[in-house]
């Protein structure tokens, strides 16, 4: 007769970081970065620094106040080596290289997994550093500092890392959640049009499945958003991550290990164009085609009335986004099980069944959605006549 033993395991890990927003992190008279990998003893806090180089060209001092910082509390914290400069947007998640250059770097300068890597950019260029932090001795702590409305919005302040491969985005990676965030509103103001209207499609979302009022805001504050008002974006941001930070610490999925996925509404089909597009189009501009998609089709399904509809599709437009595209052909299809596949499980989309209130289904007619993109160019049509 044969038996088997089983021991079974079971524990529970408590992550806790800040989301800070602040203004100039690198002026001398703000401690709060010092404060944070300042370890309060005779050991020096050793850091390695990683920069958008779109980021470094837009701030041309940012360099030297960095080191100037490290200087000034060099009693306290320590900057190992010089600063590396890293190409923003996709091009830094599509090729491995500039992992291997900060775990080089890692390496070259004794950071150990109480040292810090300091990561200044745009949400791709975090991705991927937070991802070689990761990785590195298994974990060597992570300080974010997103300079795009995106990133400090969205992708910026979450726990997940990576890089694209095999053409398909985010296909290498971890859950891993930072030492801290911080958000400095300095960075916003050198972004072209492009970025910053970009990162207001991540409110969009999350306004649309969870909170109306904050979509009704964002209706109400369009002039103000397409104007650059320095205040209304910084509630916009604040509002979004708080909202996306509540469902990572109460969903009971943070690592997503189901496969429900309610903050990626819009984002099966936004994947796949910006993989069409060669990345030509940026992430937010993607995810706005992509809610535009998903509220047509809820609407068609029956779920969404059509002035709600109508008003999702006029904010996007008067927004500035284009809710219509080239690449939204039948390849766009694909992206549906490509999504199935990221997801790990069974299809989950997140539809709408009124302003504020999304719901999950498990399958899409490829008929109808395609239906949706017809429906989309002929309204973006009607649009640009009138």
């Amino acid at each position: 007769m044969s038996y088997s033993k089983i021991i079974k395991q079971s524990f529970q890990v408590s992550f806790n970081f800040n989301l800070i927003f602040t203004s100039k992190i690198f002026k001398v008279d703000n401690h709060i970065l010092l404060d944070l990998i300042s370890n309060h003893s005779t050991i020096k806090s050793k850091a390695i620094v990683v920069v958008d180089n779109g980021v470094s060209k837009a701030h041309p001092q940012l360099k030297e106040s960095i080191i100037n910082y490290f200087k000034q509390y060099n009693n306290a914290i320590q900057l190992n080596g010089p600063i590396l400069e890293i190409p923003g947007g996709e091009q830094s998640k599509n090729n491995e290289h500039y992992i291997k250059l900060i775990l080089e770097k890692v390496n070259n300068f004794n950071i150990d997994r109480h040292s810090y890597i300091i990561a200044i950019g745009g949400g791709a260029v975090l991705d991927m550093v937070g991802f070689a932090a990761a990785i590195a001795h298994r974990g060597v702590r992570l300080i974010r500092i997103p300079t795009t409305v995106l990133s400090q919005n969205d992708s910026g302040i979450g726990v997940k890392n990576g890089i694209n491969y095999f053409g398909k985005k985010n296909f290498v990676g971890s859950f891993a959640v930072p030492y801290a965030v911080i958000n400095d509103d300095s960075f916003l103001s050198t972004l072209d049009e492009r970025d910053w209207r970009s990162g207001i499609s991540e409110a969009l979302k999350v306004s649309l499945i969870k909170d109306y009022n904050f979509f009704q805001w964002i209706e109400n504050h369009i002039k103000a958003l397409n104007s650059r008002d320095k205040n209304v974006m910084n509630e916009l941001i604040y509002r979004c991550a708080d909202l996306h930070m509540k469902h990572i610490q109460n969903s009971g999925d943070a690592f997503e290990q189901g496969s429900s996925r309610p903050l990626d509404f819009g984002h099966w089909a936004a994947h796949k164009l910006e993989q069409l597009s060669n990345y030509e189009i940026r992430h937010g501009e993607a995810v706005a085609i992509g809610i535009a998609l998903d509220s047509t089709y809820s609407h068609l399904k029956g779920y969404l009335s059509k002035p709600e509809l109508i008003r999702i599709l006029d904010c996007i437009i008067n927004l500035g986004f284009n809710i219509s595209y080239n690449q939204m052909t039948d390849e766009i299809i694909k992206g549906l099980e490509e999504f199935r596949e990221h997801l790990g499980g069974k299809l989950t989309i997140m539809l709408l069944k009124s302003l504020g209130t999304g719901f999950e289904v498990h399958q899409m007619d490829e008929n109808l959605v395609l239906a949706s993109i017809g429906y989309m160019n002929e309204f973006s049509s009607e649009k640009i006549t009138l």
